[in-house]
């Protein structure tokens, strides 16, 4: 019996209600990089599905994207994997760093390359032309289209505002991961 609450309201129903709130899971750093981890490789299965079932080709800022989104999860997993706290920091630092290097390139995607004719030769275009992943695994990190042409819309929003979204996430789970192993 707790000190102070009388037995019959001890057993009432609403005195859950009453008790301390367990922990949020925005404060459990391992809940944080797990969603962060599932929701990017989510990320990319939509942009696979869009492009194979629905062909919508992608631009290179597309396939960058793509990218960093996986680097945003491996990140995450790595801080599941290593629980310490040295871990979670890196993992929650890396995570913040990712997110913003995906954030910018859905901006640029969106305010530049969309406006240009061509995005060939682009910073896109040499940095994955640099990880050789379009070649070695074309079906994923091949762009098919120029900017201009790639550009989408799903519910009357820019498709590459969704990416934003999820980078703009995975900074704010990053952030809290970095608070949360101090």
């Amino acid at each position: 019996m707790n000190k102070g609450v009388p037995f019959a309201l001890e057993r009432h129903p609403m005195s859950a209600l009453m008790r301390p709130a367990a922990r949020s899971w925005l404060q459990r750093p391992t809940a944080l990089l797990g969603a962060t981890a599932v929701l990017s490789v989510a990320a990319v299965a939509a942009a696979l599905v869009t492009q194979h079932v629905f062909n919508m080709l992608p631009c290179p800022w597309c396939v960058l994207q793509r990218l960093i989104f996986l680097l945003v999860a491996a990140a995450a997993l790595l801080g599941l994997l290593v629980p310490a706290r040295a871990g979670r920091r890196l993992a929650g630092g890396a995570v913040l760093l990712f997110g913003a290097a995906g954030a910018a390139a859905a901006l640029w995607q969106h305010f530049v390359a969309a406006a240009s004719a061509s995005c060939a030769m682009s910073l896109a275009d040499k940095l994955m032309g640099a990880t050789g992943l379009d070649f070695a695994l074309p079906e994923v990190f091949a762009a098919y289209a120029n900017c201009a042409d790639a550009k989408a819309w799903l519910l009357g929003v820019p498709y590459e505002f969704y990416s934003l979204a999820l980078f703009a996430a995975a900074m704010v789970a990053g952030l809290r991961v970095l608070r949360l192993a101090r």
